[in-house]
């Protein structure tokens, strides 16, 4: 039962309501709910087709369908939840406080209008769920922003789902962020400059001169965009989308947002604090299903195996979610969320555009300006200096991401 009841129940997508193209989109709409039925009744589950329901336009559609298809997405048996813990968690769990506080501060990640008695009644659930992962999961860290997932998954599929879907979310996707350290964190932080410097080496060396940093997406990325954006429909529709890819797929769409912004960026003054002001303001009408499909893209074109040399030279990158997600692949390789980003992304190109770079910019002239400046070697080190210096005192700066 869908806990959102107060917010409705709609599809995520604005381009499937309203106009004089009502009628068709409502058959699209139709269309795509029998093919999610129809995979979720194959013998085995299309485990692919969900993939690629979930990523393409509109997402999953509804809360009764995530209800279904989450779950497969994150190959979780519904019917064997995580036991209830015989302690009493509250009273020995060193996090309690924490959560605690975190979970009373969560107010505006309800549906507006939803009863006080209930909303208490889900922010009891919710801190319950918290304090079972992890007295389950003794290796994982609680974070601040970690309670804004939970919420999500509480929202759409109640507290049953919601326990063993967190569980190997956390284990997983989330596992990098919950280790003792912020390491793992900043290393996932460092890929979001290399993604931006393939498709806009402009932009790139403006944010670099800028020393902006990447802590302007750390709320955004720990949280999977649920602390920052206001209208839940987004948050869900992105929650599809992620729960379909891979788990750094939430650093290519930061960056898909930094480079849809463009000029909002290169119009700043280039220095931290005005760069940073404008990025941490996270605008909350912007196209969300076209950035989804260009994030996809991207991922293809500049997998992270191309980028970790880049984003991070001094940390093994094998040590990230990318590493801990093979286990957690199924079978075959055609459900692979890679396999069916790849198999898309080919889809959409033309017969004689399949070889051609098609998103990023001429780079004919990096190499001219950067001797020009003179700083042919030293801006790489400038910039990996830059992003140390910047990820520093991330641990101190976080405090002030959540109110």
């Amino acid at each position: 039962m869908a806990l959102r009841s107060a917010q409705g129940d709609g599809p995520t997508s604005s381009r499937w309501d309203g106009g004089a193209e009502k009628t068709d989109l409502n058959a699209k709409k139709k269309k795509k709910v029998a093919e999610i039925y129809q995979a979720l009744d194959s013998d085995p589950t299309d485990v692919a087709a969900l993939r690629r329901m979930a990523i393409s336009e509109g997402g999953l559609l509804t809360d009764e369908i995530r209800q279904k298809v989450w779950p497969k997405l994150l190959n979780v048996n519904t019917n064997d939840p995580p036991p209830i813990s015989g302690k009493d968690l509250r009273q020995v769990s060193k996090d309690y406080q924490q959560v605690l506080l975190d979970v009373r501060r969560s107010l505006r990640r309800f549906p507006p209008g939803m009863p006080e008695q209930q909303r208490e009644g889900l922010q009891e659930e919710l801190i319950d769920i918290i304090l079972l992962v992890l007295e389950r999961n003794p290796q994982l860290h609680y974070y601040q922003g970690y309670h804004d997932i939970v919420v999500t998954f509480l929202l759409v599929v109640g507290e049953k789902l919601t326990a063993s879907l967190v569980e190997k979310l956390s284990t997983h996707h989330l596992r990098d962020f919950m280790d003792p350290t912020m390491d793992n964190t900043k290393h996932i932080l460092n890929y979001l400059m290399p993604i931006i410097d393939q498709v806009n080496p402009e932009l790139h060396d403006f944010m670099q001169s800028a020393e902006v940093g990447t802590i302007f997406a750390l709320s955004w990325l720990i949280t999977w965009f649920g602390h920052v954006l206001s209208d839940f429909r987004h948050v869900v529709r992105l929650y599809d989308f992620f729960l379909a890819c891979h788990p750094l797929m939430p650093i290519y769409f930061a960056a898909v947002i930094v480079l849809y912004r463009e000029q909002e960026v290169l119009d700043c003054d280039c220095d931290m604090a005005s760069v940073h002001h404008l990025l941490s303001q996270i605008p909350q009408d912007l196209p969300y299903e076209t950035l989804i499909s260009r994030a996809g893209d991207l991922f293809v074109q500049f997998p992270p195996s191309e980028l970790a040399r880049e984003a991070a030279a001094q940390q093994q990158a094998e040590k990230t979610a990318a590493s801990t997600f093979k286990d957690f692949e199924l079978a075959s390789a055609q459900q692979r969320p890679d396999m069916v980003l790849r198999q898309r992304f080919r889809g959409l190109l033309r017969p004689e555009d399949r070889t051609k770079d098609v998103l990023t910019k001429p780079r004919t002239n990096r190499f001219v300006k950067l001797a020009v400046m003179g700083l042919t070697v030293a801006l790489g080190a400038a910039a990996l200096a830059v992003v140390k210096s910047a990820l520093e005192w991330a641990p101190k700066f976080q405090l002030q991401l959540f109110p």
